[in-house]
């Protein structure tokens, strides 16, 4: 099992610093719209931009852990718990 505690503390770490980036950037990670508008409209120069930048960059990492662990047989927890995404 120590293949799934290296999987959970990477995933804890990432989750944090999207978390982090979205608030940065006032996205509602629970609002898919909002995350497409937020990843699409650049502002060059802007310093959202660095952020949006860096949001983008960690949401791809997770796709790519999430798919390695679910190719190993893992179940990756959701980035927004159910009942934060208002369901």
């Amino acid at each position: 099992m120590s293949g799934f505690e290296h999987y959970d503390r990477e995933l804890r770490e990432l989750d944090h610093e999207i978390h982090r980036y979205a608030a940065l950037c006032r996205v509602d990670l629970a609002n898919r719209p909002e995350i497409d508008a937020c990843l699409r409209i650049h502002h060059d120069g802007w310093a959202e931009d660095k952020a949006r930048e860096s949001l983008h960059g960690l949401l791809i990492l997770r796709i790519k852990l999430e798919a390695e662990m679910i190719a190993l047989g893992f179940s990756p927890p959701p980035l927004v718990p159910a009942h934060s995404a208002g369901e």
